[in-house]
């Protein structure tokens, strides 16, 4: 079990040894987005933009128009709030091949609070044009997913994270990028989550499981484009779904599946998310405890959605 932003910094390192087409740029939080490991063995190919995402946002923009892959990085709060303007203006209008790589996601952020606990981030970058928005379960899909990442053209939004998951996947573990994974076959509701929710959902599974309800997992990583055919073949066969995620119920993936729902296979859903309120102080379970992002609160919310298939 490793957190995803060291995941993250050591596998930059790796990438750059077989790949010269990318640098990174760092908003002087190198040691809390895992870059630093990235610094210390290619200081030449970092460069250190200080406490000013406005500014390194456009920097990567003119660093993508030479023909060189930035990849930026800082917090979620700030990537999605403080760089908005220049993620929209000068990244994805023009369509440039920026990567934003954003850590410290949700309630997961702990002890940080509210101001640094990115409850947003997820809808207001679905929500840009030409703008890719990717969150990986743990840290081999993380791996897995940054060499595709940075083989497609197009501005994308990737969430890391924080705290140290458990692992979802291993090392054998082969990905279809843009695709729902699928975790558990089940026949009477499917549970899709994202992030460090994923692993939650699967033991909500196990649990309902042994009450004799049959749940179908979909790690739903690729949230724009979402993989719309994964989810009409969830409800169709399944008739209800639950979504997880460390965001506020408005905007992120529980809105993606219901508009994808809503247009193609009405079914009921559940969303297990933040209630549209800031997050608190403290340590990361107890947040999600606290906030009901446990996995005996995504089991609970099976029995309610299967009363209403």
């Amino acid at each position: 079990m490793e957190n995803m932003r060291d995941a993250f910094g050591k596998a930059l390192v790796d990438l750059a040894a077989v790949r010269d087409d990318f640098v990174v740029l760092d908003a002087d939080v190198a040691g809390g987005t895992g870059t630093y490991h990235f610094r210390e063995a290619y200081p030449d190919r970092f460069i250190q933009c200080a406490i000013a995402e406005q500014n390194m946002f456009s920097m990567a923009a003119g660093l993508a128009e030479s023909g060189i892959i930035p990849i930026v990085t800082c917090y979620a709060v700030f990537a999605s709030m403080r760089a908005l303007e220049q993620a929209r203006n000068s990244i994805a209008y023009p369509d440039f091949n920026v990567k934003i790589a954003a850590s410290h996601l949700g309630l997961d952020v702990g002890p940080d609070g509210a101001t640094h606990q990115a409850l947003e981030d997820i809808s207001i970058y679905r929500a840009i044009p030409n703008m890719t928005v990717v969150s990986p379960a743990d840290q081999h899909e993380l791996r897995a997913v940054l060499p595709h990442i940075l083989d497609n053209h197009g501005p994308l939004y990737l969430r890391t994270g924080r705290s140290p998951l458990p692992d979802v996947f291993d090392t054998s573990t082969k990905f279809k990028p843009g695709k729902a994974e699928l975790l558990a076959e089940g026949k009477d509701c499917t549970i899709m989550a994202v992030g460090v929710m994923v692993h939650r959902a699967v033991a909500a599974a196990e649990r309902l499981a042994a009450e004799g309800i049959s749940c179908r997992v979909l790690n739903m990583s690729w949230l724009k484009p979402m993989d719309e055919e994964a989810v009409i073949k969830a409800a169709k066969e399944t008739g209800a779904i639950v979504s997880c995620e460390d965001h506020n119920k408005y905007g992120g993936l529980g809105g993606a599946i219901m508009e994808i729902v809503c247009e193609n296979q009405p079914v009921p859903v559940e969303r297990v998310a933040i209630n549209d309120v800031f997050g608190s102080s403290g340590e990361p379970d107890d947040l999600a405890r606290e906030y009901g992002l446990m996995p005996e609160d995504i089991a609970a919310a099976v029995r309610r959605v299967m009363k209403r298939k």
